[in-house]
């Protein structure tokens, strides 16, 4: 599957006030802190129109101040690398590499901006804590933005307090299509090499450049 969840938030949501305020605020100087992380994920994806699903495994690198390095191996290798000039994304099941502007990733709110801190928890959305029957001892909240976008409508993470880290995040578009990611064994790192956010097409990979003429767009 090539195509990825556009995620959004668009209406509002009756919910409790928050009663987190100071972790809210500890995981925002959490994000704006720390040099960079590593972590395994699993990502299940749910259409709402057709009931179909699927579920995603790989690792997340993240360098300060916007590199990511997402590596999907189950069930197709997908490598999608933002650098420092582009977003690559790169099928090496089929040989095909498409190529995108950096501001597509760093301008939209999707789940890449909250991963890396760049949505503001606080001044970009309103806050709302909420029991999380699942327990394991995170703590989980709804986010319902101040300024809507088309195609987002409600957005939840779970925080682990002690590392004041998103461990989960879950996302459902305008349709009620679903993007829940899972980390573990989340490790931050302070001493990434830049050599791990560049890419350079193998020999014989067709290459795409993002012009809008396929009609492609990038979001995680």
């Amino acid at each position: 599957m090539k195509k990825m969840i556009l995620a959004c938030l668009l209406v509002a949501v009756w919910a409790v006030p928050v009663r987190g305020a100071d972790l809210v605020d500890a995981v925002q100087k959490k994000y704006e802190s720390l040099s960079g992380f590593k972590a395994e994920f699993i990502q299940d994806l749910k259409n709402s129109a057709s009931g179909e699903g699927e579920t995603r495994s790989g690792s997340i690198t993240f360098k300060k101040p916007s590199l990511v390095r997402w590596e999907t191996v189950k069930p197709e290798k997908e490598l999608l690398l933002v650098g420092k000039e582009a977003v690559w994304d790169y099928f090496e099941d089929d040989r095909e590499a498409f190529r995108y502007p950096v501001e597509e990733i760093i301008n939209s709110k999707t789940m890449l901006k909250f991963l890396t801190g760049k949505a503001n928890l606080r001044e970009d959305f309103h806050v709302f804590e909420e029991p999380d029957a699942a327990g394991a001892g995170l703590v989980r909240f709804k986010l319902v933005p101040k300024e809507p976008e088309p195609g987002l409508v409600m957005a939840h993470v779970w925080v682990d307090p002690a590392t004041q880290m998103i461990m989960r995040l879950s996302i459902q578009d305008f349709y009620a299509n679903t993007n829940d990611l899972t980390l573990k064994n989340l490790k931050v790192e302070a001493n990434l090499p830049d050599s791990l956010f560049s890419f350079t097409p193998p020999p014989g990979v067709s290459v795409h450049d993002n012009t809008g003429a396929d009609g492609r767009t990038l979001s995680k």
